[in-house]
């Protein structure tokens, strides 16, 4: 597969160039050693398309697994607890998990929430979701993951890899696509979500 478009966000690209070269060198890498005409095994069952085969999400899923996990890139969970005590929220985010819960309790909170959130891929501060999923996954991830990552200082950047217009017009529908999510980050200002990102689009 090969990078077709990219969107810097608050110098994301810039930050991996001069920070990280090698850790994104390892990005572009993965991305070219898939053959995405391999994973177009998913028959259609829509009405607009019946029979018609698709790239399938999942098994793409698998391989960009694979290819990332060869070079030690894996899973990360980041715990944490809520409260809606926004006065709270600034103390209680700069604390590590093992403290936030003893924090809450002493601010008259009798059952602190714990929660957590997870993401494909990190390795050395860097976050890398490949999304093939639908719409709502993909804001969850830029809006909402990378940045309790970011802020809880378990990454210092975000990249999301994504399917261009041009190949989720051969999967199933309601996929989310990387003109359509750019424009949606576009369309919130040039600071938010206040995080840095880049957001790569990738087709065959």
């Amino acid at each position: 597969m090969k990078i077709a478009q990219k969107y810097s966000h608050l110098n994301g690209e810039e930050y991996l160039i001069v920070h990280h070269k090698k850790l994104y060198k390892e990005i572009v890498d993965v991305i070219k050693s898939i053959d995405a005409s391999k994973f177009m095994t998913k028959e259609s069952k829509e009405k607009t398309m019946t029979g018609k085969m698709l790239y399938s999400p999942i098994e793409l899923n698998k391989a960009f697994n694979v290819e990332f996990n060869k070079l030690g890139w894996h899973e990360t969970r980041y715990q944490y607890y809520v409260t809606t005590e926004q006065k709270l929220l600034p103390e209680l985010i700069a604390l590590p998990y093992d403290k936030q819960k003893e924090f809450l309790e002493s601010k008259g909170i009798k059952e602190p929430i714990s929660s957590y959130k997870q993401t494909d891929f990190v390795k050395d501060q860097i976050a890398v979701e490949v999304q093939f999923g639908k719409y709502a996954f993909v804001a969850f991830d830029l809006f909402v993951k990378h940045l309790l990552f970011y802020s809880g200082g378990v990454i210092n950047l975000g990249v999301e890899i994504l399917p261009t217009k041009k190949m989720q017009s051969q999967m199933s529908s309601g996929v989310a696509y990387y003109e359509g999510e750019v424009y949606n980050v576009l369309r919130h200002g040039r600071n938010n979500p206040p995080v840095p990102l880049l957001i790569i689009g990738i087709e065959p």
